[in-house]
């Protein structure tokens, strides 16, 4: 048989049975456009998530409490329950060297009203290098400056969506008093929009001296977090030794093992966040993967059905010289084809839906070439294993047996 007649068996016999071929094909088209959709849905998350690391500063280090010393944590360890970060430790980090900028920070929530609006947000004390740590502008009016972190005035800068919530979308706030905890404060500025969301929101916060946080509102002396901006990316391992070393001696800790804080540099809090995302991507792909498999098994189904239907033509095609290579290119090429015809359609529909879902439903979809190729190959690879089976059993049909099926 010429590859032509081939092809045109195949096609016959795809769109003999329309119905049937149709519905067979929707199980690859939805498993397809699933896989499509759920892996846009896990690369964008990713892809979120990395932003918001490198938004939170560049060349960055975070040093945070660990847990209380003697409780074998290692200075990798993370946040814990220790408290003896404190401000003179910010200072005695900020003379070493290759440290750029250096700011103390500590932060709660608190009621905050104004105009009678109220809100719940988070109240951070810092210093003005946080501007330069932290990569943050002030979209109008101006930051605190050093001087009143040391005659603690009472003045706030806030992130646009607590603007927002407390004063209309987009209103001139600075001037205005609002009210945290009970004490009365003007707001001087409103930094530039950064993004996020739920409680890693960067623009639903407040900005105080860390002096007024700490005498007026949260009453303690320790910080939660002292971030480090080192000079270069180059220096980021040996600044990140460097104050390890200093606060080991600073607060008179013999081993690392024992260490009442933690550093964390941004390349590690960078491997984390991509950690995360394959393995949202990794999981999203696996539930998809599943209607692909299901959508295999109804092109088996049909194959297997379409080879009971059509006996007596196969055993005429074996009368008539037809090889069993014949017969089995025949079937195997219609369940190749199904599938082929539902992987570009079920492309083109993922796509659609991972646009869909970044325009109206304010989800961060990236559709990578990857994926599609994946997906695509994915198709061919199902109507080969799925089809070979009624294949093979089509041509190992007795002729004369075929022949008399009724």
């Amino acid at each position: 048989m010429m590859i032509r007649d081939l092809l045109e068996e195949i096609t016959l016999g795809v769109t003999s049975n329309k119905a049937r071929s149709g519905l067979t094909m929707l199980g690859i088209v939805i498993g397809i456009a699933s896989v499509i959709a759920m892996l846009s849905i896990g690369q964008g998350a990713k892809a979120s998530i990395e932003a918001s690391v490198q938004s939170i500063g560049s060349n960055l280090l975070l040093v945070m409490p660990g847990t209380q010393r003697g409780s074998g944590a290692t200075v990798s360890a993370g946040r814990g329950s220790s408290q003896t970060l404190t401000l003179e430790d910010a200072d005695a980090i900020a003379g070493l060297a290759d440290v750029a900028a250096v700011a103390p920070e500590s932060s709660k929530r608190y009621q905050v009203t104004a105009k009678g609006t109220n809100t719940n947000t988070s109240i951070m004390g810092t210093r003005p290098a946080f501007l330069e740590v932290r990569n943050v502008s002030v979209e109008e009016g101006t930051f605190f400056t050093a001087q009143q972190v040391t005659s603690r005035a009472k003045v706030a800068v806030l992130g646009p969506t607590t603007r927002d919530d407390l004063f209309g979308e987009g209103a001139a706030a600075v001037g205005q008093k609002i009210r945290i905890n009970g004490l009365t404060f003007t707001v001087i500025g409103i930094t530039e929009s950064k993004g996020g969301s739920g409680m890693s929101n960067q623009d639903d916060i407040i900005f105080v001296p860390i002096s007024t946080l700490q005498t007026y509102l949260s009453g303690g002396s320790s910080v939660s977090t002292i971030s480090v901006k080192a000079e270069s990316q180059e220096t980021m391992t040996s600044v990140q030794e460097a104050i390890t070393a200093l606060l080991l001696e600073r607060h008179d800790i013999a081993s690392a093992a024992s260490a009442d804080f933690s550093v964390m540099n941004q390349s590690d809090l960078a491997s984390a966040a991509s950690g995360i995302g394959d393995t949202l991507s990794l999981l999203l792909g696996s539930i998809a993967g599943i209607s692909l498999l299901v959508g295999g098994i109804g092109i088996m189904n049909m194959m297997l059905t379409t080879v009971t239907e059509r006996t007596r033509e196969i055993g005429l095609r074996q009368a008539i010289g037809a090889e069993k290579a014949e017969i089995v290119w025949q079937f195997l090429g219609e369940a190749i084809l199904i599938t082929i015809l539902g992987g570009i359609i079920g492309i083109l529909i993922g796509y659609s839906i991972a646009r869909g879902m970044s325009a109206f439903a304010g989800l961060n979809t990236q559709v990578a070439w990857s994926s599609i190729f994946l997906a695509f190959g994915v198709s061919a690879v199902i109507g080969l294993v799925f089809g070979f089976y009624p294949a093979r059993r089509a041509a190992q049909l007795n002729p004369i047996q075929a022949l008399r099926y009724e």
